[in-house]
């Protein structure tokens, strides 16, 4: 499969507002090159570097502040891709000073080099109290009694290391006990939805609206020793899709959807039709900047929070059903 990949030039204070605009179209991969960032690391700041060769700093010399996202070279991927450049063009227009000409630079990548290039920085680590999360080329002796969830992402979002992952992750953590039947809507590699198993859920539904991601999904739950008797995961979009919405059916105890603000509000009119009356609804990927209009949408449709989490303006909420 072959993949765009997009570098978008910016200036470094815009990086982050950047991603977050982007983010809300549903791109939740991004690699960050910024001069300024090297800048700091080179002071030494918490720690003390003994020595930072010279062919690094010559390097970052030349580099020109720059995000990189991937889509993929498919209908969906040019959709996307569209989006991104009416973004730019508003945010140019609107804020050009702020965000730098925001160049758009396009090229084309295989697979095979997109998932070897990040595979150097994917390390094992811990979440929670209970979880290990490792790719499959990374050995591990001792988990020291954790649950290791093995995760190749592929081209699917979802290593567990963006914030948006993470607090999901850490909640599951604490609120799966065992037995209990769990939706995982916008699975991307699945993460989500083999942590609950792993957990001690008894079965998992899972949904994306990319077929790679399903194709995904299913491996990586394989990987963990979870097939078809415990993991089903469809492709769609509930929010315009009965169809899916009557094969995912009803009487879940807990729902995740790790997504954005503008999908979670559009599938806000659903998620009490799919869970249980004393069930428990995650949401997350959420930037600050549009959590009071998420909320308002899952309020009218009958939940209230019980629990938010922050971690750098992304939020992932609890929530329960009022009525």
């Amino acid at each position: 499969m072959k993949f765009k990949k997009l570098d978008i030039y910016t200036k470094s204070d815009a990086v982050q507002v950047l991603i977050m605009r982007l983010s809300e179209l549903g791109i939740t991969g991004f690699e960050i090159y910024d001069k300024a960032d090297f800048e700091e690391f080179a002071k030494g700041g918490e720690y003390h570097w003994d020595y930072i060769s010279d062919s690094l700093c010559k390097e970052m010399e030349n580099i020109k502040t720059h995000i990189t996202c991937y889509v993929q070279h498919n209908e969906q991927g040019m959709e996307m891709l569209n989006a991104v450049s009416g973004v730019l063009a508003q945010l140019r227009e609107n804020d050009g000073e702020f965000y730098g000409n925001l160049e758009l630079v396009i090229d084309e990548v295989n697979e095979e080099d997109w998932a070897n290039n990040w595979k150097q920085y994917y390390k094992p680590f811990t979440v929670g109290e209970r979880l290990l999360i490792k790719p499959s080329w990374e050995n591990i002796e001792d988990a020291c009694g954790r649950k290791v969830l093995e995760i190749d992402p592929a081209s699917s979002f979802g290593t567990g290391q963006h914030h948006t992952t993470r607090l999901v992750l850490e909640l599951l953590d604490r609120l799966i006990h065992g037995g209990e039947r769990v939706l995982d809507l916008g699975t991307g590699s699945g993460i989500l939805a083999t942590a609950a198993l792993l957990l001690g859920a008894k079965e998992v539904t899972a949904t994306d609206v990319f077929l790679n991601s399903v194709k995904t999904a299913q491996e990586n739950a394989g990987k963990n020793g979870f097939g078809s008797d415990r993991v089903r995961v469809f492709c769609g979009n509930v929010a315009d899709d009965e169809e899916l919405r009557n094969k995912i059916g009803n009487g879940y105890d807990v729902i995740t959807a790790n997504i954005v603000a503008d999908v979670i509000i559009s599938m806000s009119p659903y998620f009490a039709g799919f869970l249980k009356s004393d069930g428990v609804l995650i949401v997350s990927g959420i930037i600050t900047e549009r959590l009071e209009e998420t909320l308002a949408a899952l309020s009218e449709n009958g939940f209230e929070v019980t629990e938010r989490q922050e971690k750098e303006d992304w939020n992932a909420l609890t929530l329960h059903k009022t009525k």
